[in-house]
């Protein structure tokens, strides 16, 4: 039986998005989705409707890769409203709680101090975590309160950027997983007075490059200029791409010789030279160093396949 064909073409690689205030992640991946009319497309972690910055969207095989994003550390530019708490710890909520904003710079720099290092969070009711196969934020929106376990997270650097008036503006650089809503919502419950978001900015994604960050605008008008001058859109948009191995790119990587990728690529384990780490590993092939997928590492120290990368023949 033949392959089904499959609508949009193949294209691989990711493309870091400056996602625009007021649109959800899915729907900027749906816009890039259509713009490289890519058959398959994914985003490496939500940034809320709220938020703009870099949004990591992932096109073809890369989607295999992008899992390892959500394992990344991130950077976040924040302006926090003080004075009131909102149910979802951001503007879009409804405020639930005002209070006097009374605290002095020392609370304000003791305060902030315990959000440094390796602590515990609790999620926010309004994240996407899931609970009994449900996200928590549709629970919060039928106002039922479900138990959220406390997680570890590090926060490496928190910067303070302002205070004016009713506005603090921090920096942080945080590990996977941490809620910048929380951190303020946290923060405003120790000075007193309540906090809530009112901007986010993600600043960056693991070692992406900042100026590799493209807006929609951007990619609709090169669409267009490609129409002008008659030649296809990928001609533009697809250099924009990162390689599809990014996502992996904090793994060592093993090289295989030719005549060994070919079981490596049908799914056998292999023993190659040189192989001087264990656990997870990029895996190229020959002297262009081609990446073939991901591996493990197994108690014999042979590079066993855990995701490939497949190539389909052109027109399939």
């Amino acid at each position: 039986m033949s392959r089904p064909r499959r609508r949009g073409r193949d294209v691989h690689g990711v493309l870091l998005l400056d996602k625009p205030q007021g649109l959800s992640s899915n729907d900027a991946l749906q816009k890039v989705k259509r713009l490289y009319n890519a058959n398959r497309a994914g985003h490496t972690g939500a940034l809320d409707p709220l938020a703009t910055g870099m949004l990591p969207i992932c096109l073809g095989e890369a989607t295999k890769f992008s899992q390892y994003l959500l394992d990344s550390d991130k950077r976040y530019r924040v302006i926090a409203r003080l004075g009131q708490r909102t149910d979802t710890s951001d503007a879009d909520g409804q405020v639930v709680e005002e209070r006097t904003v009374n605290f002095t710079a020392q609370e304000l720099a003791a305060a902030l101090d315990t959000f440094r290092g390796e602590t515990q969070q609790v999620p926010s009711m309004y994240s996407a975590l899931k609970y009994q196969g449900k996200p928590l934020y549709e629970y919060a929106r039928q106002g039922i309160e479900v138990p959220r376990e406390a997680r570890p997270i590090v926060v490496y650097e928190l910067l303070f950027i302002r205070h004016e008036g009713d506005e603090l503006e921090l920096e942080i650089h945080c590990s996977k997983g941490t809620y910048i809503r929380t951190i303020i919502d946290d923060l405003g419950e120790k000075l007193g007075c309540g906090a809530h978001v009112i901007f986010l900015r993600r600043l960056a994604v693991s070692r992406y490059p900042v100026e590799r960050m493209v807006t929609l605008e951007q990619l609709a008008a090169l669409v267009e200029q490609a129409e002008q001058q008659g030649i296809t859109s990928a001609e533009l948009l697809d250099p924009l791409l990162m390689p599809m191995d990014s996502p992996a790119a904090d793994f060592p990587v093993v090289n295989l010789l030719p005549e060994v990728a070919v079981y490596f690529k049908n799914g056998n384990p292999v023993r190659a030279n040189g192989v001087t780490t264990d656990g997870l590993v990029r895996v190229t092939e020959g002297e262009e160093r081609k990446f073939i997928g991901m591996a493990q590492i197994d108690d014999e120290g042979r590079v066993a396949p855990r995701r490939l990368v497949v190539e389909y023949p052109p027109g399939v």
